[in-house]
């Protein structure tokens, strides 16, 4: 018999250079262009291969695509519910005049992908439309129920996308117990070994105001109640302040597989050590083995002799599963009873038992393509939307996969300037991805 499939890379360059031209900065405000542009070409793609979508708009151009897909019902794997696959359109803000290249340009250079969202997250929109096209045009549906997503707002935590969907629109997630999306499949390179990350967790999120407030007053004169004092002070013990190293189950997991290439058994002593043994990703993997608090903003006054009566400050708290308590108590005790918090957004951890087809489904997939791999769990130190479509009780990974580059510092290419993807690393992705939906 004839091969009728479809190449499931063969578009997934060109689409990715499609999605990174339009451009979706979320600029966590009123500006910016918004998704929907991104959105409607999602569903033209979906449409031109007989897929029928649904747009959501929550605001005027904050846009998201759901689709429904496959679900004929007449294999076992049906009776474990549906799979959400979810991606989100939009990307952070890039500042054209400290990149090598137009960031909106999607230019192909020195075989990579270049463009804001390359990694973050456009790459894997790319990997999911282009599978799922050459599968629809090749008659390889999957027997389970599939929900196809692409929101808007995850950058700015998904209030507006993905929230919007879980609390209006949950019809179209019915039925939906298993979730994969963002931030996780990619391979880092320890000791000569590629050690492909799945997301089996993710640290909980607290992006907060602080407020001091005193009295004003002449710039000249002695004040005790300034309130830039006082959160200054706030500020640098916050920043200053050395979390203890946690270890979660998906950490103990992945720091034991370090462990054994080190010749070593992995320790809570030991795991900054082993951390370290992924280069450049140890920026990640160093914060996700502790609670973390960054000051990030500060404001006040408007006038250098003028001592104002209020300070802000804003902070990026970030929490492990299990350590929530430790955490506030910690933050409660740095700021100090003067100073107020107020939640931007409070998004609570999350973790997933790492067993199940769905993790059996993954490794396979990617060590059918590259049978020396150490594929294991991580817990991922930023956020996704996964924490809003848990509400619904979703198993919940990362799993957009990519095969890297030993001396690419990827970790640093998200949200980073001259954000890029190799070539052969989206083609990996969508081979990878194709044969997952064979055994989902």
């Amino acid at each position: 018999m004839t091969d009728t499939r479809v190449d499931p890379a063969g578009e997934v360059v060109e689409l990715c250079r499609d999605l990174i031209r339009i451009d979706t900065s979320n600029y966590g405000s009123d500006e910016g262009p918004g998704e929907r542009k991104a959105a409607e070409y999602v569903a033209t793609l979906l449409d031109e291969v007989g897929i029928e979508s649904r747009l959501y708009e929550s605001e005027a151009g904050r846009t998201s695509v759901v689709a429904q897909w496959g679900g004929s019902g007449s294999d076992a794997s049906s009776d474990r519910g549906g799979l959400l696959l979810h991606g989100h359109l939009d990307v952070v803000p890039a500042a054209a005049e400290d990149w090598q290249v137009d960031p909106f340009s999607g230019e192909v250079q020195d075989g990579y992908v270049w463009g804001r969202g390359a990694v973050d997250m456009k790459d894997f929109d790319a990997m999911l439309l282009s599978v799922v096209r050459a599968r629809q045009r090749s008659g390889r549906i999957p027997e389970r129920p599939i929900t196809l997503c692409f929101t808007a707002d995850e950058e700015a935590g998904g209030h507006l996308g993905a929230e919007v969907l879980v609390e209006r629109h949950a019809e179209e997630l019915e039925g939906c117990t298993e979730a994969v999306g963002e931030v996780g499949g990619f391979s880092a390179t320890v000791r000569g070994r590629r050690v492909y990350l799945i997301e089996a967790a993710e640290k909980g999120m607290a992006w907060m105001r602080l407020t001091a407030r005193g009295r004003a007053g002449h710039g000249s004169m002695i004040n005790h109640e300034n309130a830039v004092t006082s959160l200054a002070g706030a500020v640098a013990r916050i920043g200053a302040h050395d979390w203890p190293v946690r270890l979660t189950p998906a950490m103990r997991t992945l720091l034991a597989s370090i462990g054994e290439l080190a010749g070593t058994e992995a320790t809570p002593e030991n795991a900054e050590a082993l951390v370290e043994e992924f280069g450049g990703a140890a920026r990640m993997m160093g914060a996700v083995i502790r609670n973390t608090c960054n000051p990030t903003m500060l404001g006040a006054g408007y006038k250098v002799n003028v001592i104002p009566t209020e300070a802000t400050a804003h902070v990026d708290g970030r929490f492990l599963p299990g350590y929530e308590d430790e955490f506030f108590a910690t933050l409660a005790e740095l700021v100090g009873d003067d100073i107020s918090i107020e939640y931007v957004s409070n998004q609570p951890p999350w973790e997933t038992p790492y067993d199940g087809a769905l993790v059996d489904a993954m490794t396979r997939s990617i060590l059918a393509e590259d049978d020396e791999a150490i594929v294991a769990p991580y817990l991922m130190s930023g956020g996704t939307d996964a924490k809003h479509f848990r509400k619904l009780g979703m198993r919940s990974y990362g799993f957009a996969p990519l095969r890297l580059p030993a001396d690419l510092d990827f970790t640093a290419l998200f949200h980073g300037v001259d954000e890029r993807v190799p070539v052969d690393a989206l083609e990996f992705g969508a081979r990878v991805f194709d044969r997952f939906l064979d055994d989902v």
